[in-house]
């Protein structure tokens, strides 16, 4: 057994934050997604919040859920593109301590596999803000579901457990 696997049984606490300017949380299927996935593999969703696409409003609202020390993880969902309205990694890169470039690498990798050459307009990140980790997903369904799937839950444990070290 690997040292990676060794963690797998750690639980984490999450909050989903969608970032929209038309999605409400009857409209928001990305972010139900989300927390079904994230509670289906064992993990709490402890908030969930849509917020519109404004620089300040993300950071905002990203450090009002940093300040819930029950939170291990942040993954929003929205505005990873590159239109003039895509603002979340612009947002979320000045607040982060560490950034996990692996994330966007693998999930783009992975992404082009399904999706083709659309994949590298997406900046999908990850990083560190505070020893929690925040994950920051395009808005499709299908991204979600594989950002999920595939690279996140598999070894969320091992990586709450490094950010804490």
């Amino acid at each position: 057994m690997s040292e990676h696997d060794l963690h797998r049984h750690v639980r984490a606490n999450a909050a989903v934050l969608t970032i929209s300017d038309t999605r409400t949380k009857q409209t928001d299927e990305s972010g139900k997604i989300a927390q079904e996935l994230i509670s289906k593999n064992g993990h709490h969703v402890l908030a969930y919040r849509i917020i519109k696409n404004n620089k300040s409003l993300i950071q905002t609202n990203v450090k009002d859920v940093l300040k819930n020390p029950k939170i291990h993880v942040i993954v929003t969902i929205g505005g990873t593109g590159i239109s003039k309205r895509d603002l979340t990694i612009e947002a979320i890169s000045e607040l982060l301590d560490k950034k996990i470039e692996g994330f966007g690498e693998l999930f783009r990798n992975l992404s082009y596999q399904e999706i083709g050459e659309a994949a590298i307009i997406s900046r999908a990140t990850a990083g560190i803000i505070d020893r929690k980790i925040v994950f920051c997903l395009p808005g499709s369904k299908n991204a979600v579901k594989l950002a999920l799937n595939k690279v996140i839950l598999p070894g969320l444990g091992h990586i709450i457990r490094e950010a804490n070290r």
